[in-house]
């Protein structure tokens, strides 16, 4: 029995018509669904560049979602405005009953939808939101004094104890789709141009939407048992790739929790570790909002960060003199994606090395990431900079040499993104400025002229990260 005779389900971060929690919720409690999306200008205005990959990214996706759901009898009313009117507007202009939506965690997404609820409120209208883009959310996993977690392991010990098969169980959203309003009159996708972007050289970098996430998920099923030991190296194909998919919802959290309980090795125990950060930032973000603009430990908002522009413009552009952190920030700028152990990296040698404040770094990251999620972003800048809750201790720092020589020992990675130390051999590619000057010249990079001679001075600048630390501390 329904218990609405029409309602309006807004697509967010969850761009499937498959195991969608919010969508199932408003099918089975409506006779008929209108479905909607809106390119939230809100968003969408304060973005640096016009050729963004995010976009181009989402507006693929939003194409095939919208073909999906024709191809099941039902459309996608796509909206280019800000998010806070052109719902309460369009729910007004179709009638309907009631909007249906998922959880968004990010304290400016909640204040969006507290600001949609009240205004259907004032039209007699309900926005019901569902959790759909975590396994364990908000308050479902906290300590036995009933407070939020703050440190991972215990936390990802009580995620483990919890779920069981009805947490990861898909919705059956095909069972209700004949609910779906069939297509509008009229109803179109705005251009990317329309929207006043353009298409990104080579375009999102990734594949997009549904179909995007399934064939590179299939890919990594096959590579998922020895995930634990080739994930840490960039060189190698290891990790899942999946993390734009996650962040906007192309596939189910809930499906890849599933598959990484019931893969039965190392590499699917690691990753299933992985998700579960996922589920503890989010629930860090959700708890303690403040971590999203200040240090979760708010002590060390005190820091007074020496690092100047020089610095943080040299990071950002691959000009170092650190081979393995030029590497990473320059595959940053050519293809919007970095590999998690080098964004671990980049984030410890810009805060612990050139006493750049992490704030600083998060925003180019947050700026230029496909897979931009505030929560994981955050989470991990804090993480490095030993500023957040279970973050490395602020007297461990990376060597950023030694890192290079553990996880790209051949230097295949640097040579890929860093092509003026092609010819340095493997025993000098990590550290350049220590090759002979006749070998510089015979190698055709000389420190200097052909590649930057390091920045700072590592074992001084950790000494002086070191100081800054004590002396909030004290």
């Amino acid at each position: 029995m329904t218990a609405y005779e029409s309602t309006l389900f807004w697509f967010r971060r969850d761009l499937r018509d498959e195991d969608n929690a919010g969508l199932y919720h408003a099918l089975a409690a409506s006779r008929r669904v209108h479905c909607a999306f809106v390119f939230d200008r809100g968003i969408l205005d304060g973005l640096p560049e016009r050729a963004d990959r995010r976009v181009a990214f989402l507006h693929a996706s939003v194409a095939e979602l919208r073909g999906r759901l024709r191809e099941a009898g039902g459309d996608l009313r796509v909206v280019h405005g800000h998010a806070r009117e052109a719902i309460p507007a369009l729910a007004a202009r179709l009638g309907v009953d009631a909007v249906f939506a998922n959880e968004d965690y990010e304290p400016a997404a909640r204040a969006r939808d507290e600001a949609v609820a009240a205004a259907l409120g004032r039209d007699g209208r309900r926005l019901h939101l569902a959790k759909d883009q975590a396994v364990f959310a908000k308050d479902e996993i906290l300590t036995r004094s009933g407070t939020p977690f703050t440190v991972f392991t215990p936390y990802k010990r009580a995620w483990l104890a919890k779920v069981d098969d009805f947490y990861v169980k898909a919705y059956p959203v095909g069972r209700y789709a004949s609910r779906l309003a069939p297509p509008a009159p009229g109803s179109s996708l705005p251009s990317l141009e329309a929207l006043g972007f353009e298409p990104p050289a080579g375009g999102p970098g990734v594949a997009a939407g549904m179909s995007g996430a399934q064939a590179l998920f299939a890919d990594f099923l096959a590579r998922l048992p020895r995930y634990a030991e080739t994930r840490d190296f960039p060189a190698v194909k290891g990790v899942s790739y999946l993390s734009v998919h996650n962040r906007f919802g192309t596939i189910s959290i809930r499906r890849l929790a599933a598959e990484a309980r019931a893969g039965a090795s190392e590499g699917a125990a690691t990753w299933l570790s992985e998700l579960v950060w996922r589920d503890f930032y989010f629930q860090i973000l959700w708890h303690h909002p403040h971590a999203a603009t200040g240090s979760f430990r708010r002590e060390y908002d005190a820091i007074a960060w020496p690092g100047g522009e020089d610095r943080l413009a040299a990071w950002r552009e691959g000009r170092t003199g650190y081979p393995l952190v030029d590497a990473a920030m320059r595959q940053l700028t050519a293809t919007g994606w970095m590999h998690n152990r080098l964004r671990m990296v980049a984030a410890s040698f810009l805060v612990k090395d050139l006493l750049v404040d992490w704030r600083q770094g998060e925003r180019w990251f947050a700026d230029r990431l496909l897979d931009f999620d505030l929560a994981a972003n955050n989470g991990g800048w804090q993480w490095c900079a030993s500023t957040g809750c279970d973050a490395q201790p602020w007297f461990r720092i990376f060597n950023p040499v030694s890192q290079s020589q553990r996880f790209d020992p051949q230097g295949r990675f640097i040579r890929r993104y860093v092509p003026e130390l092609a010819r340095v051999p493997e025993a000098f590619v990590h550290a350049p400025w220590t090759l002979p000057p006749l070998e510089q010249q015979a190698c055709g990079c000389v420190v200097g002229r052909d590649y930057p001679a390091p920045i700072v001075e590592h074992a001084a600048q950790r000494e002086r990260a070191l100081a800054l630390f004590k002396a909030v501390r004290a």
